[in-house]
């Protein structure tokens, strides 16, 4: 997705949210409980204003078609617009990276899992998962380590930079990569006794 589509996505979500929002705060003000505690300078709407006369009402009690589509309508639109918000905000993930010649690339999840499979190889990683975001000039590996308990932070810290992390810069030049590292520690599992 282009830098601009991506721009134009969030300035829409955006805009939606603010307006939802600002629709839903000058609705507050109608009721009572909201009324009492807002300062007395606020715009205010009537308590007493009639959103929908009593014959238009009637006109669609008439049907009994709209409800069920008004409701089924606006559960859609929700639907939609968080899937929308969903995946705009999760666009950061690497999906595929270019290569040093046209029409050569390497998938992002590829690149993830091998990062991956050489980070279980460090002495002291009992599991490990990593993810690749960022734009294709600047990557961020987020690498979660769990240790084993008798693993030293620092000794799988040093070989996660010397190996697994520079064999990743090397397959990503002339690009940067950065890399997130987030540890914890595997514990054991506490024994019954009878």
């Amino acid at each position: 997705m282009s830098a601009l589509r991506r721009g134009v996505n969030r300035a829409t979500l955006l805009c939606a949210a603010a307006a939802l929002l600002g629709a839903g705060a000058a609705l507050a003000t109608a009721a009572d409980p909201v009324r009492d505690r807002l300062p007395s300078g606020w715009p205010l709407l009537d308590t007493g204003r009639v959103w929908l006369g009593e014959n238009t009402v009637d006109g669609w009690r008439d049907h009994g078609w709209w409800t069920p589509v008004a409701i089924t309508g606006l559960s859609l639109a929700l639907l939609l617009f968080l899937s929308w918000a969903v995946m705009e905000f999760r666009s950061g993930r690497l999906r595929v990276l270019q290569l040093g010649r046209p029409g050569v690339t390497l998938a992002g999840p590829a690149l993830a899992a091998a990062m991956a499979e050489r980070v279980r190889a460090v002495d002291g990683v009992a599991r490990a998962h990593v993810r690749l975001v960022g734009r294709p000039r600047r990557l961020r590996a987020r690498i979660t380590l769990v240790l084993t308990p008798d693993g030293t932070p620092r000794a799988a810290l040093r070989q996660l930079c010397s190996q697994a992390v520079a064999e990743a810069r090397a397959a990503a030049a002339p690009r940067e990569l950065e890399a997130e590292v987030r540890m914890s520690v595997q514990t054991h599992k506490a024994r019954r006794i009878r």
